[in-house]
C-alpha cells in the first residue's frame, strides 16, 4: 500500500483545514488560540492565519482584550467566501435557501411551480429568487443539493423513479449540472431530513440511528457509522411497502398507496382512525397531521395507542434488523405526535421486540429536507473551498 509523503504543501493543506474546521465550531479565535488548539507554533499559526487572510477565507473578526501590550486580534472564517444552495422539491411548491460557508442561512424563499414541469428550469428560478432575496450572486455559489421525493439511483445519482414528480427522471441531474454550472447533487428527502437530525435535531452526533418518516407517505432514513445508508439500487428506507401481518400485499407496486405498512399507516389510514375514535381533523392530505395535532390535545388517549401500535409495528421490524439504539419520529404524523405518541410507540415496540429502542420526537427546526439539503451542500463545499488553500 503507497502512502502518500509527507511534503511542506501537505502539511501546510492539512494544518489549514484543520484550522478553518475549528474557526468554524470554536471561533473566533486568536493566533495564540489557535495554535494551542492545534499544535501549531505562534510563528506557524501566524503564518498559516497570513496564507487564508491573503485567500480572503479568514479576517480579523475584533479583539481580545489581554493582562499587558495591546490586544490581540480575534479571527473568524469569512461567510462570504463561499454559499450554498438546498432546495426541497414537491410538487406544489420549491422551497430554496441559501446559506454561507459558516452555515448562516441568509435567504429562504418558496415558490409556485404553476403547473410547469421542466426540472431544471424551474431549479433555476427558485434558485435565482433566493440568491435575490439575500442580495448573493450567483457566481459565489459551489454546491446545490435538491430533496426531492423518490427513489435516486446512487451509483448515477439521477432519479430513477418518483412516482410524484414524473418530470424528474434519468437526465434531469446532467441538464442541472450543465445549466446551473456548479455540483449538483439530488438526494432522497427522508434521507437529508435525517442528516438534519442528526446536525440539528434529536440525534444530534449520533452515528447510529433511524429517522421513521411517518405522514401521507412513509418513509426511512437510515444513519449507520456515521454515514447514510442508501441501499444498492437507493431503495433502502422504502418502508410503505413492508409486508404487515393482516394487511393485504400490493398487486401493483406502481401504485404506492399499495403497500402493506402504508395501508396501516397512510393518510386514508389515520383519517380512518381518526374518524372511528371521534377526532375532528382537516382533509386528509398534507394536513393528516391534524387528526393527531386534535387527538394529542384532546387526550384521545385510544386513538393514539391503536395509532402507536400500526407505527411499532414498522418500528419493531427495523429495530430487530438494524438494532439503531434511537429511532427519531418525523413527518407530519411524528412531529405533530410529540412525545405523547413516541413514548406510546416505545413501549409498544418493547412488548414485540427483544430490543428496547428508544423512540424520541424530531427536534428539527422549520422544513427538515431543506435544512438537509444545506447541510449536505455545506459539506461539499468546505471539501471544496478548504482543500484548496495552497
Amino acid at each position: 500500500m503507497s502512502r502518500r509523503p509527507g511534503t511542506p504543501r501537505l502539511l501546510r493543506q492539512l494544518n489549514d483545514r484543520a484550522a478553518l474546521e475549528l474557526l468554524l465550531s470554536s471561533g473566533p479565535l486568536t493566533r495564540a488560540e489557535l495554535g494551542e488548539h492545534t499544535g501549531l507554533s505562534k510563528v506557524t499559526a501566524g503564518q498559516l492565519l497570513a496564507r487564508l487572510e491573503d485567500r480572503d477565507l479568514v479576517a480579523v473578526v475584533g479583539e481580545q482584550a489581554g493582562g499587558r501590550g495591546p490586544n490581540a486580534a480575534l479571527y473568524g472564517v469569512v461567510p462570504s467566501c463561499a454559499y450554498v444552495v438546498g432546495l426541497d422539491v414537491l410538487p406544489d411548491r420549491i422551497s430554496a435557501g441559501v446559506a454561507d460557508i459558516t452555515g448562516e442561512t441568509v435567504a429562504e424563499i418558496s415558490v409556485d411551480p404553476n403547473g410547469h414541469d421542466d426540472p431544471v428550469r424551474l431549479v433555476q428560478g427558485a434558485v435565482r429568487k433566493a440568491c435575490e432575496s439575500g442580495g448573493i450572486p450567483m457566481s459565489g455559489l459551489r454546491a446545490f443539493v435538491i430533496g426531492t421525493r423518490g427513489v435516486v439511483d446512487p451509483r448515477t445519482g439521477d432519479v430513477r423513479f418518483s412516482l410524484d414528480l414524473p418530470s424528474w427522471h434519468e437526465g434531469v441531474l446532467a441538464g442541472l449540472r450543465r445549466h446551473l454550472n456548479v455540483p449538483v447533487t439530488i438526494e432522497n428527502d427522508v434521507n437529508l431530513a435525517a442528516l438534519a437530525e442528526r446536525c440539528h435535531g434529536a440525534a444530534r452526533e449520533m452515528d447510529d440511528f433511524v429517522l421513521v418518516w411517518a405522514g401521507v407517505g412513509q418513509g426511512l432514513g437510515v444513519m449507520l457509522g456515521g454515514r447514510l445508508h442508501r441501499g444498492f439500487t437507493g431503495g433502502a428506507g422504502e418502508i410503505g411497502w413492508l409486508p404487515v401481518p393482516g394487511e393485504p400485499l400490493p398487486t401493483d407496486v406502481g401504485e404506492p398507496q399499495s403497500g402493506s405498512f402504508q395501508r396501516l399507516v397512510g393518510g386514508d389510514a389515520v383519517a380512518g382512525l381518526a374518524d372511528a375514535h371521534g377526532v375532528a381533523g382537516d382533509s386528509v392530505g398534507d394536513y393528516v397531521g391534524d387528526y393527531v395535532r386534535t387527538a394529542v390535545a384532546g387526550g384521545s388517549e385510544s386513538f393514539l395507542d391503536e395509532l402507536a401500535g400500526r407505527l411499532a409495528v414498522g418500528v419493531a421490524a427495523v429495530a430487530v434488523v438494524l438494532d439503531p439504539g434511537l429511532i427519531v419520529l418525523g413527518g407530519d404524523v411524528g412531529r405533530a405526535g410529540g412525545s405523547a405518541l413516541a413514548v406510546r410507540v416505545e413501549e409498544a415496540v418493547a412488548r414485540v421486540c427483544p430490543s428496547r429502542p428508544r423512540v424520541v420526537t424530531t427536534r428539527v427546526r422549520g422544513n427538515p429536507v431543506l435544512r438537509g439539503a444545506l447541510v449536505s451542500a455545506l459539506q461539499q463545499a468546505r471539501e471544496q473551498v478548504f482543500s484548496q488553500t495552497v
